[in-house]
């Protein structure tokens, strides 16, 4: 059997993975809370952690491995959308209006990961059919001693869990001192976190032996882990945004109960655009969906993500959304059938290897070089990504006519400069300034076509966007 490793971010370092039970491999990954579209930096997390199921699927046998993946319903944002939806006008009870954005949230989130190729877990419950779970775990864990009720809360006493902080590697003193934590009369220790909080008429809220209230955050995924996969599971997974607090709390809830909880932690990097952090205010924020309706494919998506190491930072930039388009229409196959066959055992073995996608991709490049096609396609299949007759290759616009409509205004800016310096050549003999311009672009992957009627440029393979900056 393929030996897998993994590097788990309790321990800092990569292990050989050895389940606890070869026969049901279990995996938990925090989902997304459901009240907007996913931006690009949800996507990364479902794609990392798709391409490990896949492969913990290819290994161990799609029949033995469990993946859960949970929606938080519980949300102060989910509640604010509702509440400002219903002094618009809208129709409904505010609960009514609170579970019609959540459906409608959750039904945006499959057609956009559906859309990258991402298969759906075996489990994906929402917060909200769970809370009865959540208040016998926090009653448990005051019996324990864990946690204290005061003014309708329920509190965690950190103080009471002494490997509190093991998994970031900070000190109770400096998470006080670093973090932002909510000052409150009814916390005994300012880093004391919430696992119950009251809940005002006019917002959702469950009777509970401290009032009418609703569930923390943290405290949602402890009880829906333990539920799905029991007292221990192999792998939980998340961005590193999470480690600290979410899942800091969440191996503290759990443990203190007596759930030995998850075996290896793993933790995604972030995601940039053009080299800087995604954020409104740089004008840089978009959505998955934003992405695809400009014409983006899923599967390019996917192919970009893929492309780093995914404990590495991921910058997306037009340059490499392009090349990845270019890539996959070289390699697509628009001819059924292709002959079955074994994924390629390096390709396997890379991504065995701390999910090493990026050596992947570079695996395939080479199956496609030699000719490789029935394996080429096994492969990339493992990946995700499906290349016969893929919809990006039969249902969209041919890759020229997309990059024209992309780059039209700087085509048609260089069009007549070099139009109006073939000109000039052609009365002067002087076509040093035509040579260059055509170096250029040619440089650029354009390809520069003169002729009685004019010139035209079209983007051909390999067509860098970024390099006619500076053709000038």
């Amino acid at each position: 059997m393929t030996t897998i490793k993994l590097h788990n971010t309790k321990t800092r370092a990569k292990e050989v993975f050895a389940p606890l039970d070869p026969e049901n491999v279990r995996m938990y990954v925090c989902g997304p809370t459901v009240y907007d579209r996913a931006h690009l930096g949800n996507a990364r997390p479902v794609l990392v952690f798709d391409v490990l199921y896949r492969m913990l699927r290819h290994v161990y046998g799609a029949d033995h491995v469990t993946y859960v993946r949970n929606f938080t319903d519980v949300d102060d944002r989910i509640n604010e959308t509702a509440q400002k939806r219903k002094a618009a006008g809208a129709d409904g009870t505010l609960e009514e209006l609170i579970a019609s954005r959540a459906a409608e949230t959750i039904q945006w989130y499959h057609d956009d990961m559906d859309a990258l190729g991402a298969m759906r877990p075996d489990h994906e419950p929402r917060a909200t059919g769970f809370i009865a779970q959540m208040i016998a775990m926090s009653q448990d864990l005051i019996d324990r001693g864990h946690a204290y009720a005061a003014e309708g809360h329920v509190l965690f006493a950190v103080e009471s869990y002494g490997e509190y902080g093991a998994l970031s590697g900070r000190s109770v003193d400096d998470m006080i001192a670093g973090a932002r934590v909510e000052v409150a009369p009814y916390k005994r220790n300012p880093m004391d976190f919430v696992i119950w909080k009251p809940s005002p008429d006019d917002l959702p809220g469950w009777e509970s032996p401290w009032g009418r209230g609703r569930p923390g955050w943290h405290i949602e995924c402890s009880a829906m882990a333990y539920e799905l996969l029991g007292t221990a599971f192999d792998i939980h997974g998340g961005g590193n945004d999470l480690q600290f607090p979410h899942h800091e709390n969440e191996i503290a809830q759990s443990r203190c109960v007596g759930h030995d909880f998850a075996n290896v932690w793993m933790h995604n990097e972030m995601l940039q655009v053009e080299g800087k952090k995604m954020s409104k205010s740089l004008g840089n924020f978009f959505t998955v969906r934003d992405l695809l309706d400009q014409g983006v494919p899923g599967e390019v998506i996917r192919f970009v993500m893929l492309s780093t190491h995914y404990r590495k930072p991921m910058d997306w930039t037009e340059r490499k959304w392009l090349l990845a388009l270019d890539t996959l229409t070289r390699w697509a196959q628009d001819v059924e059938p292709v002959p079955a066959a074994p994924p390629n055992s390096e390709l396997v073995a890379s991504l065995a290897d701390d999910l090493n996608t990026k050596r992947a991709l570079d695996i395939l490049g080479q199956l496609d070089k030699a000719g490789k096609t029935a394996e080429l396609v096994s492969s990339a299949r493992l990946l995700g990504i499906e290349l016969v007759n893929p919809a990006f290759a039969i249902e969209r616009r041919t890759r020229d006519a997309f990059l024209l409509e992309q780059n039209e205004d700087v085509l048609a800016r260089l069009t007549e400069m070099l139009s109006v310096a073939r000109q000039a050549a052609m009365e002067t003999k002087d076509f040093s300034e035509v040579d260059r311009l055509k170096a250029a672009l040619t440089n650029a992957g354009v390809e520069v076509r003169m002729s009685k009627e004019g010139v035209t440029l079209v983007p051909g393979a390999g067509f860098d966007p970024t390099k006619l900056e500076d053709v000038t």
